[in-house]
C-alpha cells in the first residue's frame, strides 16, 4: 500500500470522526448512549464510502509447491501381448504409478500409447494391449507440448517397437532424461522375417512388374531358406538366400507377369528346416492392380505419307495397342475405336467430325501442307488457324512447365523442322502447350505440339508434319527408336484416359492392410456440377466370402462425405454407394489383406531404446530393476519440488462485504433514529 494511500485513509477516518462527532455530539442536545451508537453507525457509512472512493489494492501472499511432473508411459499395443509381456508391463505401471514415495516428490501423471497418445489414471482404466500401432514419436510431440520449459523425467514402459511416425530415438528432448522401461523377453531367437516389400499399387496387362524385397535375420548360425512368391496354388518366383552371423539381411528384386487383368492378391513367404518362435512374419501379403490398357487406334488419312508408318510402328511398339489405318470415307464405326488420329483433315472429314460430336472419342489431329484449315476452324474451338498458302519450316521449343503428364525433353530443339502453312495460330480456352514453335531462332508464340480437355474430352494437336524424321533423328542420337516410342505412347495414354465428369464420384484404395485405417470419401455433385452439401449418402459393404453386409452412413466433412470401415477382419469386399435423393450409385471392391503389423516382432528393440536413453542422458532399466529405478529417481538432486510465492492483489472495491456494511451501517442508524423519535 503507497503512502499517499494511508495519508488519504487517514484523512478518511478524521473526516468519519469529525462528521460523526459534529452530527451526534456537538449539535445535540441531549447526551446519551444511543448518540455513541449513531455516531459509530455514521462513522461506520462515512469511513466505508471514502473507502470505496479511495480504493486501496489490498495484498495477500500465497506459497505454493510446485512438484517435477513424472509423466509414466505405457506402451497400449498388440504387440505387447503378442511378446507374453502384458501381465509384467501392467504390474509394473501400477507399481510405479502406486508408490508412495514417488508421488510425494513428482507430480505423477500417467499416459498410454499406440497409434494416439492419451491420458490414463493410474488404476489402468483403458489399458488393454489392443492398439493396431505403435506409434513412439507422438509420445514424443505430445510431452513437449505438455511440459513446455520444464525439465523433467520420463518413464516409458515400452519394447521399443514402432510401427509408424518417425524415427524416435532423436524424437525426445534431449535434456529432459527418459528411462526407457524394456518389457518382453530379450533373449535372441532364429528368426526369419520378410521386414519390407516394395511393389506398384498398378500394372499393366501383359507387361511384368518390378517387386523388391527386404528379407532380415536374427540367428547366431549359418542357414539356407527358401525364399517364394505365390498366388493361390501356383508359385511365381522361387529362389534359396543363404544368411549367416555376418550376414542377416538380403535384398531380392524379382519382376512378375501381369497375366490377369483387375486386381490379384499375392503371397511373399520365406521358410527355412530350423524352428521359429514367430512365424507370422514370415509371410508378407501385396496386391497389385492390373489394368488392361488395350487400345485400339485408328489412323484416318486420305492421303500416303511416312508420317503414317512412323506413327503406327510407334504406338504398336506398345503390345496393347493396334493401330488400323483407314480413308476417311470407309470408316464404318467410329465405336470400334478408343481414339482417332485424323491425319491433315480437309472436307473428305466431313462426316468423321459429325459422328464423333455424338460418340465423343477423343481426337490427335495432325495439320501439314494438306490441311484444310477454314474445315478445321469449323470443325474444332481449341485452336484458331490463320494461315496463308506459304509452307514454312518450324522448329520446337520444350515447355518445362508443361503437367498433364510426366515427359522429358528427348532434344527437340535439336530435331529436323516440321513443316506446315505459314501463319498464326492462337488457342482458345483450356489448352496446354508442350512444344512452342519457332521460325530459325524467333519464337512465333504458337503451339507446335499442344492438349486441350474440354467437356471430358481430350484433344492433341501436331501442327506440321514430317515426324517421322524425329523417330529417325532420336534412333541416331540414342542408337534406339525407344525413347520417341515412350514419347507417342505418353499422348496416346493420355488420349486413351477419359476422366469425364460423374454427379457421383468415390475415392477408395484397391487394397488394405489389417490394422490401417480405412476411409472411403466421395463427393456428389448436382447437375451444374456444384458439391451438393445436401446430398444423403450410404454405404452398404458385403464380405465377398460370408456374404455378411454392414451398412453405414457418410458423415459430411469439408467438400467431401467420408466413412471410416476400420474393424473389418481380412478378406474381400464388395460395397455399394448410393445418394437416397437421386437413387445415383456407385459399386465397387476393395480387399484388406491379413497383415498385422504388431506381429512382426520376435524381441524388444533394445537397441533401439538404448539410443534413445544415451540420447537424453537417461538409462535403461528392466522389469527386476524397477526398485533400482524408483531410488534413481528419488535421489536425483535435480528434481526438486519448488515453492512458489504467489502475490494476489485485489481492489477494494470487489470486496462485497464493504458494501453490505455501508447498508446495515446507514440501515440501522436509521431505525435507531425513527425508534427514538429523532426524525
Amino acid at each position: 500500500m503507497t503512502t499517499n494511500t494511508i495519508l488519504l485513509l487517514l484523512i478518511s477516518l478524521l473526516i468519519a470522526g469529525g462528521l460523526s462527532y459534529f452530527q451526534y455530539f456537538y449539535k445535540a442536545k441531549t447526551k446519551s448512549k444511543v448518540n455513541l451508537v449513531l455516531a459509530f453507525l455514521r462513522f461506520l457509512s462515512i469511513f466505508g464510502i471514502l473507502l470505496l472512493l479511495i480504493n486501496p489494492i489490498m495484498s495477500r501472499k500465497t506459497l505454493e509447491t510446485i512438484k517435477t511432473p513424472l509423466p509414466i508411459v505405457i506402451d497400449n499395443s498388440s504387440s505387447i501381448v503378442d511378446l507374453n509381456a502384458n501381465e509384467s508391463a501392467l504390474e509394473i505401471y501400477k507399481k510405479l504409478t502406486k508408490n508412495k514415495d514417488l508421488q510425494e516428490k513428482f507430480d505423477v501423471q500417467s499416459y498410454r500409447f499406440d497409434s494416439e497418445f492419451q491420458q490414463s489414471v493410474p488404476i489402468a482404466f483403458g489399458i488393454d494391449f489392443k492398439g493396431t500401432q505403435t506409434n513412439l514419436d507422438e509420445v514424443a510431440k505430445n510431452l513437449k507440448s505438455i511440459y513446455k520449459n520444464a525439465t523433467f523425467p520420463t518413464v516409458l514402459i515400452t519394447d521399443g517397437n514402432q510401427t509408424s511416425g518417425n524415427d524416435y530415438v532423436y524424437s525426445f528432448d534431449a535434456n529432459n532424461k527418459v528411462f526407457p522401461l524394456v518389457v518382453g523377453d530379450t533373449t535372441t531367437f532364429l528368426d526369419l522375417k520378410v521386414n519390407q516389400l516394395n511393389v506398384n499399387k498398378y500394372a499393366f496387362h501383359k507387361n511384368k512388374f518390378p517387386v523388391e524385397v527386404f528379407l532380415n535375420y536374427s540367428g547366431n548360425k549359418t542357414i539356407t531358406a527358401d525364399f517364394r512368391i505365390s498366388q493361390g496354388n501356383s508359385v511365381l518366383s522361387k529362389q534359396s538366400v543363404s544368411f549367416s552371423p555376418s550376414k542377416k539381411s538380403a535384398i531380392i528384386n524379382v519382376l512378375l507377369p501381369a497375366d490377369k487383368v483387375g486386381l490379384q492378391v499375392f503371397k511373399a513367404t520365406i521358410s527355412s528346416n530350423e524352428k521359429e518362435k514367430n512365424t507370422y512374419n514370415n509371410t508378407k501379403n501385396f496386391a497389385v492392380e492390373i489394368i488392361d490398357q488395350k487400345t485400339n487406334v485408328a489412323i484416318v488419312s486420305a492421303i500416303n505419307h511416312p508420317d503414317i508408318g512412323a506413327l503406327k510402328r510407334a504406338i504398336e511398339t506398345n503390345a496393347q495397342r493396334k493401330v488400323t489405318i483407314v480413308k476417311p470415307n470407309s470408316i464404318n464405326s467410329l465405336q470400334d475405336y478408343t481414339i482417332l488420329i485424323l491425319y491433315q483433315p480437309t472436307l473428305d472429314f466431313k462426316s468423321v467430325f459429325e459422328n464423333n460430336k455424338l460418340a465423343g472419342i477423343n481426337t490427335f489431329i495432325i495439320t501439314g501442307n494438306n490441311t484444310d484449315f477454314n474445315f478445321l476452324n469449323q470443325n474444332q474451338s481449341n485452336l484458331v488457324f490463320k494461315m496463308s498458302g506459304q509452307k514454312e519450316d518450324y522448329l520446337a521449343e520444350f515447355n518445362s512447365q508443361f503437367n498433364l503428364f510426366a515427359i522429358d525433353n528427348l532434344g527437340f530443339e535439336n530435331f529436323p523442322p516440321l513443316q506446315n502453312a505459314f501463319g498464326t495460330v492462337t488457342t482458345n480456352g483450356n489448352v496446354s502447350t508442350l512444344l512452342s514453335s519457332k521460325i530459325r531462332n524467333i519464337e512465333t508464340n504458337s503451339p507446335l505440339l499442344a492438349f486441350a480437355e474440354n467437356q471430358g474430352k481430350r484433344s492433341a494437336f501436331l501442327l506440321g508434319e514430317n515426324l517421322w524424321k524425329w523417330r529417325l533423328q532420336s534412333h541416331i542420337d540414342n542408337q534406339s527408336f525407344e525413347k520417341f516410342d515412350v514419347f507417342v505412347d505418353k499422348i496416346i495414354q493420355f488420349l486413351a484416359s477419359n476422366d469425364s465428369k460423374k454427379s457421383l464420384v468415390v475415392n477408395h484404395e484397391s487394397f488394405y492392410n489389417s490394422g490401417e485405417p480405412i476411409e472411403i470419401s466421395t463427393q456428389f455433385f448436382n447437375k451444374n456440377y456444384e458439391f451438393d452439401e445436401k446430398a444423403r449418402l450410404t454405404i452398404s459393404v458385403t464380405n465377398t466370402k460370408s456374404k455378411q453386409t454392414k451398412n453405414y452412413d457418410l458423415l459430411k466433412g469439408n467438400n467431401s462425405f467420408k466413412v471410416n470401415l476400420d474393424g473389418l477382419l481380412a478378406g474381400g469386399y464388395n460395397f455399394s454407394v448410393r445418394e437416397l435423393n437421386s437413387k445415383t450409385s456407385y459399386s465397387g471392391h476393395f480387399e484388406i489383406l491379413d497383415f498385422d503389423i504388431e506381429k512382426q516382432f520376435v524381441n524388444p528393440d533394445v537397441e533401439k531404446l538404448n539410443q534413445l536413453a544415451a540420447q537424453t542422458q537417461g538409462k535403461v532399466h528392466y522389469p527386476n530393476e524397477i526398485d533400482s529405478l524408483i531410488k534413481t529417481l528419488l535421489e536425483n538432486e535435480n528434481y526438486k519440488a519448488v515453492q512458489k510465492e504467489i502475490v494476489t492483489k485485489t481492489p477494494l472495491i470487489d470486496w462485497i462485504w464493504l458494501l453490505i456494511l455501508i447498508a446495515i451501517s446507514l440501515t440501522s442508524e436509521w431505525f435507531v433514529r425513527k425508534y427514538n423519535g429523532m426524525l
